[in-house]
């Protein structure tokens, strides 16, 4: 019969050794349970593929109200203005309306296409919805002129107008609480430019209403249906139209040096101020900024001089300008 082997001591090193063991199956089993108690992650439904940045996952939608922190208001970052009523547009004439998405609550944002050049343009109304209804009224008008003159577009261009980027905003009323989408969020800060922000300094920007850039650049779904509409159309140039009385705002952080020359040759157009009046507020996730990021040659917001008028004869002299204007 054999002999059972004696058994060994254990010294303290094995002691030491188990213990070490243990703490170590602990932690793991805590991070097992933190990964399996997250919920699972959604595939990026994201549309748009960015040109030199970064696609951010799907998130869910931003709330529809936000805090908004108390604020001296600057008499200069909105002028107190008379929203007038908005004349019906009857479009009867020329190419039909084309989509080129949905807003939140489903509304199409409309956009019209005139000339067959390879040099292409684009604007831009309406991203402000009511309180910045007049541009909005401008689209429309540009809308009936070049459906009735085809032959102003230059042979070698096509012209893109979108009368209404945020319709949502514009069912809600032509004052400050037309400003934002139905998420609470202001179009013109969601784009993913390098700059973009959720939030920014308050202090001496537009404050009437609680905004936001939304939970991510590019969030919303207007700001996705105007970047994938100038991304197949490769828009070579761009005016985002605004309201009210700032100026001509080039492109790019610092300015890029054609969206300059073009602001120049806008503001000689029209009169509108250029360089534009520097109220102390920090523009972030705009979409002229996103544009000349992403390819578009030049790109500029454009603000009328109020809230109440298109100013039609002087912005067509614009569109012409952008029409012609060359890199």
């Amino acid at each position: 019969m054999r002999s059972s082997p004696a058994r060994r001591k254990r010294g303290p090193g094995s002691s030491l050794a188990w213990a070490l063991n243990g703490a170590g199956i602990l932690a793991l089993l805590a991070v097992l349970a933190v990964y399996f108690a997250q919920p699972p992650a959604q595939a990026s439904s994201y549309p748009f593929v960015y040109i030199g940045g970064t696609p951010r996952p799907t998130s869910t939608l931003a709330p529809t109200s936000f805090y908004l922190p108390t604020v001296t208001p600057n008499p200069l970052a909105t002028l107190v203005e008379d929203y007038s009523s908005p004349t019906p547009f009857v479009h009867t004439g020329g190419p039909a309306a084309r989509v080129a998405g949905y807003s939140v609550q489903g509304k199409p944002i409309s956009y019209y296409a005139y000339g067959q050049g390879e040099r292409r343009f684009l604007v831009v109304a309406g991203i402000h919805g009511g309180y910045e209804g007049n541009t909005t009224d401008l689209a429309n008008q540009l809308v009936v002129h070049f459906a009735d003159n085809p032959e102003a577009v230059p042979g070698d261009a096509s012209l893109f107008i979108i009368t209404s980027m945020n319709p949502d905003g514009v069912a809600r009323g032509r004052n400050a609480d037309g400003r934002a989408n139905a998420n609470g969020v202001d179009l013109n800060r969601n784009f993913p430019s390098l700059n973009w922000v959720a939030n920014w300094d308050r202090d001496n920007c537009w404050n009437q209403r609680p905004t936001t850039g939304g939970p991510f650049g590019g969030s919303e779904p207007e700001t996705r249906a105007i970047m994938n509409l100038i991304s197949a159309q490769h828009i070579d140039a761009l005016i985002s139209y605004h309201s009210a009385a700032l100026g001509v705002f080039p492109g790019g952080d610092p300015w890029e040096p054609a969206s300059e020359r073009l602001a120049g040759a806008l503001s000689d157009a029209t009169g509108y101020p250029y360089p534009p009046i520097d109220i102390g507020c920090h523009y972030t996730g705009t979409l002229a900024d996103w544009a000349v990021e992403n390819g578009v040659m030049a790109a500029v917001d454009m603000e009328l001089s109020n809230h109440r008028d298109a100013e039609f004869k002087r912005n067509l002299k614009a569109v012409q300008e952008l029409m012609s204007f060359a890199e």
